[in-house]
Order: structure tokens, then C-alpha cells, then sequence
């Protein structure tokens, strides 16, 4: 319920609780590994997506502070962080993006 009656404290939480999440994985497996895995090119573009995400979900809670544009950084951020773990799982995101297609797929 903190996402609709406060989303900029929400998203503050979230998101660093997201910069968190990335800092411990770094711990573990090295943030030299890290920082090659995120940067491999299969997963490129859902880091740049995932940390584009958080970038701008920080700047509409911390500087903005309009609701709104937090609440929408935050769908924008949480989607950028399904689509990067998925990029983790072998041949996921291709199966999902086939099940969205499918799910979607309109003929008029």
C-alpha cells in the first residue's frame, strides 16, 4: 500500500534496496565478474534498460517529487529489473518474449 499513498518513499526504498541488491551480488562473485557479466552482450542491453531505470527512478523521487512520475519510474524500474534477471536465465527471455506475442498477437 506504501506505493500508492507514498510512491517517492517507496521508490527511494526501492530503488536502493535494488543498488543493494547489486552491490552484494558484486560482493560475492567479484565486482570485476560483475561488472563482465552485466556488460556481456547478451545481457547488454537489459543492464543499460535496469540501470537507465534506477537512474531515472532516483531523479523523479529525489528531485522531481511529482507522484506519478515516481509511480510510473517504478513500473519502468521493476520491469527493467525482470527483464535483466531474466537475461541470467538461459533462452527466458526469448520464451517470455514468445509468450507475450502469443498472449497479444491481435488480428483485425
Amino acid at each position: 500500500m506504501l506505493v500508492f499513498f507514498n510512491p517517492v518513499k517507496f521508490g527511494i526504498t526501492f530503488t536502493l534496496g535494488n543498488l543493494m541488491a547489486l552491490g552484494s551480488t558484486a560482493f560475492l562473485i567479484g565486482p570485476q565478474r560483475q561488472v563482465t557479466m552485466m556488460l556481456d552482450p547478451a545481457r547488454i542491453y537489459a543492464t543499460a534498460l535496469y540501470l537507465a531505470s534506477i537512474i531515472i527512478a532516483l531523479f523523479c523521487a529525489l528531485y522531481v517529487r511529482n507522484k506519478l512520475l515516481t509511480l510510473l519510474a517504478i513500473i519502468l524500474e521493476f520491469s527493467g529489473l525482470i527483464w535483466y534477471s531474466l537475461s541470467y536465465i538461459p533462452f527466458a527471455r526469448t520464451m517470455v518474449s514468445k509468450v507475450f506475442m502469443t498472449c497479444f498477437d491481435t488480428e483485425f
